[in-house]
């Protein structure tokens, strides 16, 4: 009885494995095909032609749809609100993200993801200005989220030179109506996916990194899942059936 007891206690673990590691391997092969719908969803949007500037996102809700399309954008920088978010790489090097507000005909603004400029390694705290026109200019790029949050150690900051970037609080700072997004400038010279970008007139480099959605380490986990429940069901049928018999 107790021998039996114990066999069945063998037989529960050993399904129980076997159908948890399986669920997870068949949860990542629809992640998978999640992130394959979405890169889908992204090449397509790359692939449109430019968004009319009067289509622009003015709500979180559409400008979500809108990310990654390209667009031209006629305004007048406001040179005066650039900010330099520190600690960004750009081809591997530490360095700064500048961005400027770019005011529009209708009174709101864009945020602008200039470009990136290398850090002084003597004196972080020194930044050198890029060139930045007065008067009306024609600015194209990608429509984005706003900069991507890094982890602060000292909370939010003020000044030219920010961690992070909130776009509510800094609406607030300059008094801007702010658009929920922000837009990657792109070099009008040269196509966006250049091999290796080289600096614009302006001096900083532009070669921004393109979204990518992971899919092959899905199917990597998945593959792990999947021959750990072909290893538990294995080792079974090895110890429970095979070699009791094999003995016999």
């Amino acid at each position: 009885m107790r021998m039996n007891r114990a066999k069945a206690l063998v037989l529960v673990a050993a399904l129980l494995g076997v159908a948890l590691t399986a669920r997870l391997g068949v949860w990542q092969l629809d992640r998978a095909a999640q992130k394959t719908h979405l890169q889908a969803t992204l090449d397509e949007r790359r692939a449109l032609p430019p968004l009319p500037p009067a289509d622009l996102a003015t709500t979180p809700e559409t400008a979500a749809a809108q990310h990654h399309r390209r667009i031209s954008l006629s305004g007048q920088w406001l040179a005066e609100a650039t900010v330099y978010l520190e600690n960004r790489q750009m081809q591997g090097r530490p360095g700064f993200f500048v961005v400027t507000p770019l005011r529009l005909p209708d009174g709101t603004a864009v945020l602008v993801q200039r470009g990136w400029q290398p850090r002084d390694l003597m004196d972080r705290t020194r930044v050198v200005p890029p060139p930045t026109p007065e008067g009306p200019v024609l600015v194209s790029g990608r429509i984005a989220p706003p900069p991507a949050r890094l982890y602060d150690f000292d909370g939010p900051s003020t000044g030219s030179i920010r961690q992070n970037l909130d776009l509510l609080a800094y609406g607030r700072e300059w008094g801007l109506r702010l658009r929920p997004l922000s837009l990657l400038q792109l070099d009008a010279a040269a196509p966006d996916d250049a091999a290796r970008p080289q600096p614009g007139t302006d001096g900083l480099l532009r070669d921004w990194l393109v979204p990518a959605t992971g899919v092959d380490k899905h199917y990597g986990y998945a593959f792990q899942w999947f021959a750990l429940a072909a290893l538990i069901l294995g080792l079974y049928v090895w110890f429970q059936i095979l070699r009791p018999r094999l003995r016999r």
